[in-house]
C-alpha cells in the first residue's frame, strides 16, 4: 500500500519548475511576506508577480490561497509536502505550524547542505570562500582540464578590475532584455496600491515598471541575452561604475535565481558553453561562475552553518552604541546628499531596488562602515530595499563581508576605502564638489576623511589584523590625524 499523493506547498523562492514534481500544488500568498517591515515597492511587485504567474502556469494543479499569515494556510493540513525553504523563518513556520508536512531536501543551489557539511567539518570556525569554490569547480568539472583549472588559475579576479573607459557615458551596450508586463502585473500593481492606501503596508522606493524576470521563460530569455550581449564585458568591468549606466555588463540574474525561477546550474552551463565555443573570454566566464557557484552558494550555506545567533547582536567596529540608520538612508531620499557617488547609489536603489556589487560594498557599505551604522539594522535594510534581498543572502554579505562585524569569520579585513578608490573605479568624482585627494577642509571627500576617522576609531579592534598593518602605520604617522577626526565628528552632512 502506498501513501496518498501529497500536495506540494509552494513558498517564496520556489516559484520555478525545479521545485515542481508534477503533482497538486498549494501556492500560499501571505500578506505578512510584505508587511513585517517597509520594503521596496519594486521588490513587493516582483515577488508577488512571480507568485501569481506561478499560479497561472500550474493551472488546475494549483490551489491559490490568500491569507494574512502563512500559519493560516498550514494549520489543519495533513496532506502537504514542501521542498525545504531557503530561509530560517520559513523553515521554522513549516515545522511548527505544518508539523504533519513532509519536508524534502532543499533545491536551488549548486552544492547540497550535506556536501557543504562534509566540506566544512573539521575546518574550525573560519573558512575561505576560495577554498570552497575550488572544491566546487573540481567536483563539477567546470572550466577544468582534468585536475587543473583552465588557464592555470582558479580565479581571474585580478584581471577583472578595470576602471570604466575614460570619457565614456556608458559601456555602449544595448539595453538588457526587459520583460513585458501583462495582466498579472496590472493586478499586482492595483493590489499593492490598495494595500498601501488602506494602511496595510508601507513601501519605499519607486516602481515604474517590472525590469526583472519572474517566470522560467523570462529567466531563460534574460540569461540568453546576458550570455550573448554582456558576458564578454562583464569580467573586465565587473568592478567599474558609471553614473549613467546602472546595469553596466552585469547579468541581472540574481532576482530570478532567488525567486527560484532560474536554476543556477543552467546559468553556469550557459556561461561555460560560451567560453567553450569561443564567444566569451575566460576571465568573464570564470568571474560569473565564481559569483554563482562560489559566493552565492557560500553565503547560503554560512547562513545555516553559523546558526540563528549569527549577526543578531553584531556591533560596528569602534562605535558604541551603534548609530541608527538616518532617515534619508532608510527612505532612499538622496535629495540632500552631496557626495555624487553616494547620491547616485541611493537614487539607483530608489529607482530600481538594485545596484551592482561595488556600489553595495564600496559605496553604501563603505559609508555605513565608516560611520558606525548598526550592522543589524543595516542587514535588514539591505534585505528590504534590494529586489534580490532575502533573509539568507544578506547576513554574511553585510555583517561579515561589508561591516566586518563578526570577528573576521567571513572576511579577512574590513572593506573600507577612501575617495581615491572611488575616483579610480567610477566617473563620479569629476562632477562632485568634494575632492577625493583631500581629507581636510570644506571640500574634503567624506569617504577619504571618513576612512581615516574610521581607522582612528577602530584601531583597537584592528591592531591584530595583519592585513591592516600598513594602513594603521600610515594612520599613526599622520600629522593631521586629530584634525581629521575632529572634523568628521563635527561634519554630519551626507
Amino acid at each position: 500500500m502506498t501513501d496518498a499523493p501529497r500536495t506540494r506547498l509552494v513558498l517564496p523562492g520556489q516559484y520555478g519548475p525545479q521545485f515542481d514534481d508534477g503533482g497538486p500544488a498549494l501556492v500560499v500568498e501571505a500578506r505578512e511576506f510584505f508587511t513585517a517591515r517597509p520594503v521596496h515597492r519594486a521588490k513587493a511587485h516582483l515577488w508577488l508577480s512571480a507568485l501569481r504567474h506561478r499560479v497561472r502556469e500550474l493551472g488546475d494543479r494549483a490551489e491559490h490561497v490568500r491569507v494574512d499569515r502563512l500559519r493560516d494556510a498550514l494549520v489543519g493540513r495533513t496532506d502537504l509536502e514542501v521542498v525545504d525553504p531557503p530561509s530560517r523563518l520559513l523553515r521554522g513556520q513549516v515545522r511548527h505550524w505544518g508539523h504533519d508536512t513532509r519536508v524534502l531536501p532543499s533545491r536551488g543551489f549548486v552544492t547540497s547542505e550535506d556536501e557543504f557539511g562534509a566540506w566544512a567539518t573539521g575546518r574550525g570556525d573560519r573558512f575561505l570562500m576560495e577554498t570552497f569554490y575550488e572544491q566546487v569547480r573540481r567536483r563539477e568539472g567546470w572550466l577544468m582540464d582534468r585536475d587543473a583549472p583552465v588557464g592555470g588559475r582558479f580565479s581571474h579576479d585580478a584581471d577583472n578590475r578595470q576602471p570604466p573607459p575614460k570619457g565614456a557615458m556608458s559601456l555602449g551596450l544595448p539595453d538588457p532584455w526587459w520583460p513585458t508586463e501583462d495582466d498579472v502585473d496590472d493586478e499586482v500593481r492595483h493590489d499593492l496600491d490598495r494595500w498601501e492606501r488602506d494602511g496595510l503596508v508601507r513601501f519605499v522606493g519607486r516602481d515604474d515598471r517590472r525590469r526583472f524576470a519572474v517566470t522560467a521563460a523570462e529567466a531563460e530569455a534574460a540569461l540568453a541575452d546576458f550570455v550573448e550581449v554582456r558576458l564578454g564585458d562583464f569580467g573586465p568591468y565587473e568592478d567599474a561604475v558609471l553614473t549613467n549606466d546602472w546595469t553596466m555588463a552585469h547579468s541581472l540574474l540574481s532576482v530570478p535565481m532567488n525567486l527560484g525561477v532560474l536554476d543556477p546550474r543552467a546559468a553556469i552551463t550557459a556561461a561555460v558553453s560560451a567560453y567553450e565555443d569561443g564567444s566569451a573570454p575566460l576571465g568573464s566566464v570564470e568571474g560569473f561562475v565564481r559569483q554563482v557557484a562560489g559566493w552565492r552558494d557560500y553565503v547560503w550555506h554560512l547562513y545555516w552553518w553559523f546558526g540563528e545567533e549569527y549577526g543578531t547582536s553584531a556591533a560596528p567596529l569602534g562605535t558604541e552604541p551603534p548609530h541608527r540608520l538616518p532617515r534619508w538612508w532608510r527612505e532612499l531620499d538622496a535629495s540632500e546628499v552631496e557626495a555624487v557617488c553616494l547620491s547616485t547609489a541611493i537614487d539607483g536603489v530608489a529607482d530600481h531596488g538594485w545596484a551592482h556589487h561595488i556600489q553595495r560594498l564600496m559605496v553604501l557599505g563603505n559609508w555605513a562602515l565608516q560611520r558606525g551604522y548598526d550592522p543589524v539594522q543595516l542587514t535588514e535594510w539591505f534585505t528590504d530595499v534590494f529586489v534580490d534581498g532575502t533573509d539568507w543572502v544578506m547576513p554574511a554579505n553585510i555583517v561579515g563581508m561589508s561591516q566586518h562585524a563578526d570577528g573576521g569569520r567571513v572576511a579577512t579585513k574590513p572593506y573600507a576605502a577612501g575617495g581615491r578608490y572611488i575616483d579610480r573605479m567610477t566617473d563620479h568624482c569629476g562632477s562632485c564638489r568634494f575632492d577625493p585627494t583631500k581629507r581636510l577642509g570644506e571640500d574634503a571627500c567624506p569617504f577619504t576623511a571618513g576612512y581615516w576617522a574610521f581607522l582612528d576609531r577602530a584601531e583597537p579592534d584592528l591592531r591584530g589584523n595583519p592585513r591592516m598593518t600598513q594602513p594603521l602605520r600610515q594612520l599613526r604617522g599622520m600629522a593631521d590625524r586629530q584634525q581629521v577626526v575632529s572634523q568628521e565628528a563635527r561634519r554630519r552632512t551626507p
